[in-house]
Protein backbone atom coordinates (compact mmCIF):
# COMPACT_ATOMS: atom_id res chain seq x y z
CA UNK A 1 0.00 0.00 0.00
CA UNK A 2 1.82 3.33 -0.82
CA UNK A 3 -0.48 6.31 0.08
CA UNK A 4 -0.20 9.66 -2.20
CA UNK A 5 -0.47 13.50 -1.63
CA UNK A 6 -0.10 16.04 -4.21
CA UNK A 7 0.55 19.61 -3.99
CA UNK A 8 1.49 22.78 -5.93
CA UNK A 9 -1.70 23.63 -8.35
CA UNK A 10 -3.28 27.38 -8.45
CA UNK A 11 -3.91 30.01 -10.84
CA UNK A 12 -1.64 31.23 -13.59
CA UNK A 13 -1.31 33.05 -16.60
CA UNK A 14 -1.19 31.59 -20.34
CA UNK A 15 2.66 31.22 -20.29
CA UNK A 16 3.61 30.99 -17.07
CA UNK A 17 4.88 27.56 -14.77
CA UNK A 18 3.89 25.79 -11.97
CA UNK A 19 5.58 22.73 -10.27
CA UNK A 20 3.77 20.27 -8.83
CA UNK A 21 4.71 17.71 -5.81
CA UNK A 22 3.30 14.28 -4.72
CA UNK A 23 4.47 13.14 -1.23
CA UNK A 24 4.56 8.89 -0.94
CA UNK A 25 4.01 7.44 2.40
CA UNK A 26 3.83 3.41 2.66
CA UNK A 27 5.74 0.71 1.14
CA UNK A 28 9.08 1.44 -0.86
CA UNK A 29 8.75 4.45 -3.15
CA UNK A 30 11.72 3.26 -5.37
CA UNK A 31 9.67 -0.05 -5.97
CA UNK A 32 7.36 1.79 -7.95
CA UNK A 33 6.61 3.87 -11.45
CA UNK A 34 5.77 6.95 -10.67
CA UNK A 35 3.29 9.08 -13.36
CA UNK A 36 1.08 12.22 -13.62
CA UNK A 37 -2.11 12.17 -15.18
CA UNK A 38 -4.76 14.88 -15.44
CA UNK A 39 -8.92 15.22 -15.69
CA UNK A 40 -10.41 18.46 -17.33
CA UNK A 41 -14.42 18.95 -16.25
CA UNK A 42 -16.54 16.56 -18.46
CA UNK A 43 -13.42 14.52 -19.90
CA UNK A 44 -11.48 11.31 -18.97
CA UNK A 45 -8.89 11.05 -17.23
CA UNK A 46 -5.29 10.99 -19.65
CA UNK A 47 -1.66 10.46 -19.17
CA UNK A 48 0.67 13.52 -18.94
CA UNK A 49 4.01 11.99 -17.75
CA UNK A 50 5.99 8.53 -16.17
CA UNK A 51 9.10 7.91 -14.77
CA UNK A 52 10.79 4.83 -13.68
CA UNK A 53 11.85 3.64 -10.65
CA UNK A 54 15.56 4.88 -11.07
CA UNK A 55 14.47 7.99 -12.92
CA UNK A 56 16.63 6.58 -15.82
CA UNK A 57 13.73 5.98 -18.40
CA UNK A 58 11.03 9.05 -19.09
CA UNK A 59 7.44 9.53 -21.17
CA UNK A 60 5.03 12.20 -22.17
CA UNK A 61 2.32 12.69 -23.81
CA UNK A 62 2.77 14.62 -26.96
CA UNK A 63 0.62 17.43 -25.64
CA UNK A 64 3.37 18.19 -22.89
CA UNK A 65 6.70 17.32 -24.68
CA UNK A 66 9.14 19.84 -24.32
CA UNK A 67 6.92 21.95 -22.01
CA UNK A 68 6.94 19.36 -18.88
CA UNK A 69 9.30 17.80 -17.11
CA UNK A 70 8.63 14.64 -14.54
CA UNK A 71 11.70 13.97 -11.86
CA UNK A 72 11.82 11.94 -8.57
CA UNK A 73 13.55 12.17 -5.44
CA UNK A 74 13.70 8.85 -4.32
CA UNK A 75 15.39 10.23 -0.87
CA UNK A 76 12.45 12.50 -0.41
CA UNK A 77 9.76 9.90 -1.59
CA UNK A 78 8.60 12.33 -3.73
CA UNK A 79 7.58 12.86 -7.73
CA UNK A 80 7.83 15.78 -9.81
CA UNK A 81 6.18 17.95 -12.60
CA UNK A 82 7.73 21.09 -13.85
CA UNK A 83 4.89 22.90 -15.73
CA UNK A 84 6.33 25.63 -18.40
CA UNK A 85 4.93 27.44 -21.10
CA UNK A 86 1.18 26.54 -19.42
CA UNK A 87 -1.84 27.25 -21.83
CA UNK A 88 -5.72 27.45 -20.94
CA UNK A 89 -6.14 23.80 -22.70
CA UNK A 90 -3.76 22.21 -19.45
CA UNK A 91 -6.50 23.17 -17.15
CA UNK A 92 -7.09 20.46 -15.33
CA UNK A 93 -7.00 18.54 -11.80
CA UNK A 94 -3.57 16.52 -12.22
CA UNK A 95 -3.43 13.59 -10.32
CA UNK A 96 -0.05 11.75 -8.99
CA UNK A 97 -0.11 7.41 -9.24
CA UNK A 98 2.25 5.00 -8.45
CA UNK A 99 2.81 1.35 -10.64
CA UNK A 100 4.12 -1.87 -9.48
CA UNK A 101 4.54 -2.94 -13.37
CA UNK A 102 8.35 -2.24 -14.35
CA UNK A 103 7.86 -0.41 -17.42
CA UNK A 104 6.55 2.47 -17.82
CA UNK A 105 2.78 2.68 -19.23
CA UNK A 106 0.52 5.53 -19.96
CA UNK A 107 -2.53 3.54 -19.69
CA UNK A 108 -3.86 4.53 -16.13
CA UNK A 109 -5.40 0.98 -15.64
CA UNK A 110 -1.46 0.00 -14.92
CA UNK A 111 -1.91 2.47 -11.89
CA UNK A 112 -2.97 0.48 -8.94
CA UNK A 113 -2.39 3.97 -6.17
CA UNK A 114 -4.06 7.25 -6.67
CA UNK A 115 -3.51 10.74 -4.57
CA UNK A 116 -6.39 13.26 -4.51
CA UNK A 117 -5.76 15.75 -7.04
CA UNK A 118 -4.28 18.68 -6.98
CA UNK A 119 -6.62 21.85 -9.57
CA UNK A 120 -4.39 23.65 -12.31
CA UNK A 121 -6.03 26.53 -13.53
CA UNK A 122 -4.16 28.36 -16.88
CA UNK A 123 -6.00 31.77 -17.36
CA UNK A 124 -5.99 33.35 -21.27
Amino acid sequence: QVQLVESGGGLVQAGGSLRLSCAASGRTFNDYVMGWFRQAPGKERVFVAAISWNALSTYYADSVKGRFTISRDNAKNTVYLQMNSLKPEDTAVYYCAASRYSSIYSDRYKYGYWGQGTQVTVSS
